[in-house]
């Protein structure tokens, strides 16, 4: 059986052609014209505008003309990971996916149901003849992954309704109507550049197999950050031993959990079989820490050739202490909302760039506005410490829950109506969008719910198959109670 075979076949029909479609954060070209194709195909309405969101508009089902209009919201862009060991060009290659069971996965990279099957759904609803509904409207947003810039930048008059359901939450029975702000932080390393000792043995060492994961949905689970992992060991071999440090690289996106990470450095030749016994006991201990919590842990040293030149020795030194002291993971829990990450910080990234740089990414997340900036001036400082340059993106607000929305309400009765249990109302420390929306429009009533998802931003992420059924019949039940309302 193939995805677009599963039912409701309607949404994973959809859903099998989205991820045909390349969609990477910044490159969502392509997925813009499959949307504004689909929308001529099938005598929808649509637009866009400067930024590039596409909005569709669809009438009420006859009897609903006086209906409260609705916006279903989901977002263009994917995160593009993949393992290492796979050959895939996110800008060209559709994604792989296959069916596990009761989970659909890929093959390798990230599956790209964050947002796909949100979009799946709103299209489904836009073209299925048999909904009862009021006035409908489907937003797709641009590069949400990277800096929300679509929800920032919505075009005036894109949206009408006073109602928007975000389509971009990962559990089933869960409705959500609150979420974290974040604001990342940049440090620069500038470098000079050195000639490589002759008399130095250099090594390329090397973790991988981790789960990685949301560094926001994610981020409490306590799992392992590859920046972290190879930073400390480089400290601990910085402490008995000089080393000259030539390359450093681990991570990729700012809001994923670093799953690899690898560094080049050279050691003196009589000190090589020590380095190599300290990173055998070093794994052993790491993975103990880790036990049941990162099961694939694996550690690789291989002796490389000597490189023309290494990172000036103090920038090497400030930079690796920088990274193993560095903040990472919950910073503090809600006194609102019980088992809720209130605020954190992810070492998302270490990259080597031209111009003898080194940039460190980071991203720092609350639901409390002061906690969000004190955090991310905490990781500045941090950095301006070790010398470097520290820079912060605009960031984007929180969206506080408002338990009396009437959305949100309608949702809670129609899955207890459904599925015969009460739904659980909660707030999120992941982004969402809905922020910047409630910032444009204040009147808007929301709610965020979906399907179940695991691994999301990660190539672990797997689509749970029952729950996008319950996911569908919930969202026409909810339409068609507003409908009513």
């Amino acid at each position: 059986m193939e995805v677009k075979d599963l039912k409701p076949e309607l949404v994973w029909t959809c859903f099998d052609e989205i991820t045909k479609v390349p969609r990477p954060s910044k490159h969502e070209e392509q997925i813009r014209a499959y949307l504004l194709d689909f929308a001529k195909k099938h005598g929808v309405e649509a637009k866009t505008d400067d930024c590039g969101n596409v909005v569709m508009y669809k009438p009420a089902s006859k009897g609903n003309e006086g209906a409260p209009a609705v916006v279903l919201q989901a977002h263009m862009d994917m995160v593009a990971e993949k393992n290492g060991d796979v050959e895939h060009d996110f800008l060209k290659d559709p994604i792989e996916t296959y069916i596990d069971g009761d989970w659909v996965k890929a093959r390798g990279t990230t599956l790209g149901a964050d947002n796909g099957i949100g979009m799946a759904a709103a299209l489904a609803v836009m073209i299925d003849p048999d909904l009862k509904h009021g006035p409908v409207e489907a937003l797709f947003t641009v590069n949400e992954e990277i800096g929300l810039e679509g929800a920032e930048n919505l075009g005036k008059d894109m949206i009408k309704g006073k109602i928007l359901i975000n389509l971009d939450s990962e559990d089933d029975g869960e409705i959500f109507v609150g979420c974290a702000g974040g604001i990342d932080t940049t440090a620069i390393f500038k470098y000079q550049r050195s000639y490589s000792p002759e008399n130095f043995q250099y090594l390329k060492v090397s973790v991988s197999g981790l789960l990685g994961g949301h560094s926001g949905g994610d981020i409490h689970l306590g799992r392992a950050n590859a920046n972290k992992v190879i930073a400390r060991f480089m400290w601990e071999c910085s402490q008995k031993w000089d080393i000259a440090v030539s390359h450093i690289e681990g991570g990729n996106l700012r809001n994923a959990i670093a799953r690899e990470a690898h560094a080049v450095f050279g050691i003196h030749n009589d000190h090589k079989a020590q380095v190599e016994k300290r990173l055998e006991k070093y794994a052993e201990s790491i993975k103990a820490e880790y036990k049941g919590i990162e099961p694939s842990m694996d550690f690789k040293i291989e002796q490389v050739e000597r490189p023309e030149y290494c990172i000036d020795s103090a920038t090497s030194l400030a930079l690796v202490r920088a990274l193993y002291s560095a903040p990472h993971g919950v910073y503090s829990m809600s006194h609102d909302i019980e088992g809720l990450v209130e605020t954190s910080t992810n070492l998302a990234a270490v990259k080597m760039e031209g111009d003898n740089k080194i940039k460190v990414t980071t991203s720092q997340r609350s639901s409390v506005e002061s906690r969000k900036e004190d955090i991310a001036g905490q990781v500045e400082a941090h950095f301006q410490l070790a010398g470097a340059e520290v820079s912060h993106s605009d960031g984007y607000p929180g969206w506080a829950p408002n338990m009396d929305s009437r959305i949100m309400k309608i949702a809670s009765e129609a899955y207890e109506e459904l599925f015969g249990v009460k739904p659980a109302i909660k707030a999120i420390h992941a982004g969402l969008e809905c922020g910047l929306f409630l910032s444009k429009y204040p009147d808007l009533d929301m709610v965020s719910f979906g399907p179940t998802m695991t691994g999301v931003h990660s190539p672990d992420e797997q689509l749970l198959i029952p729950t996008v059924d319950k996911f569908w019949k919930h969202l026409c039940r909810v339409l068609e109670m507003v409908a009513k309302s």
